[in-house]
């Protein structure tokens, strides 16, 4: 038996990266998932190699027409959906001088009022359905300014904030709603075929894989976290927990010399 057996899940951002990681595994759990996103092509292929299980839909995000067919389509094929991993985002890496407002705009349509959208679109249906799960998908730039990275985290800032508050009004519907904040993470957004990153300098020197954010989305999707409601989960190898301010070659002592 799965993790997930009986469960129907709208997977966000689907179509690659996180969110593909994350389709496949609710599959391989016993769920039946819907995969939304603007990328048709890839998000159909996986579809299809996902078998009866799963579906795919155009979905944007900050459009109320596209959230409306996606929870309408999920409900006729496989029934309300009863979990909900918004991974669709979009990433903007300028100097706030350099941006404009309607740059800014864009950024909060997608990240953050795209995600207030997909809350409110499933709400109905998971009080239908006796109970569901919410889990936003943030980022580690919301625990710390970022230089070039300013309209980027002031929409994952403003994630947490309404994951958060969301957590406490829809507890009374037995929604659960949590967000995962992932570091760098070896995705297409990341990485692009031109360009070699060096590892990065964190507790876990490395890149973080996308089926490690999809085994963190598992254990707040499913009943194994329970009682988890308003938990903000890094999953960064430790980039937020702190920072070296000399090296560690400075420290000579021992647990042998004490």
């Amino acid at each position: 038996m799965g993790l997930l057996d009986g469960q129907v899940a709208i997977i966000t951002g689907g179509a690659s990266g996180q969110g593909a990681a994350e389709a496949r595994l609710f599959v391989a759990e016993g769920a039946r998932v819907v995969i939304g996103d603007v990328q048709d092509g890839p998000g159909e292929r996986l579809a299809a190699e996902l078998g009866a299980a799963a579906r795919f839909v155009h979905l944007d995000v900050s459009s109320e027409e596209d959230w409306t067919r996606a929870v309408q389509l999920t409900a006729e094929t496989f029934g309300d959906a009863t979990i909900l991993i918004q991974s669709a985002a979009i990433v903007h890496h300028r100097l706030i001088e350099d941006s404009t407002p309607e740059e800014f705009e864009r950024v909060l349509a997608v990240n953050l009022l795209g995600a207030f959208r997909g809350m409110l679109a499933v709400l109905p249906g998971m009080r239908r359905a006796g109970g569901g799960v919410i889990v936003n998908i943030g980022s580690a730039a919301s625990a710390n300014g970022a230089g070039g990275r300013a309209l980027y985290g002031a929409a994952k800032w403003g994630l947490r904030g309404l994951t958060r508050s969301a957590a406490v009004e829809f507890g009374y519907h037995n929604v659960r709603v949590n967000s995962i904040h992932p570091g760098a993470i070896d995705t297409p957004m990341l990485r692009r075929s031109d360009q070699q990153l060096p590892p990065p300098k964190i507790p876990i020197p490395r890149f973080g894989r996308p089926e490690e954010v999809a085994e963190a989305a598992l254990f707040l999707a499913s009943a194994r976290g329970a009682y988890l409601t308003g938990v903000d989960l890094a999953v960064d190898g430790g980039a937020t927990a702190g920072n070296w301010v000399v090296p560690r070659e400075t420290f000579t002592s021992s647990a042998a010399d004490r």
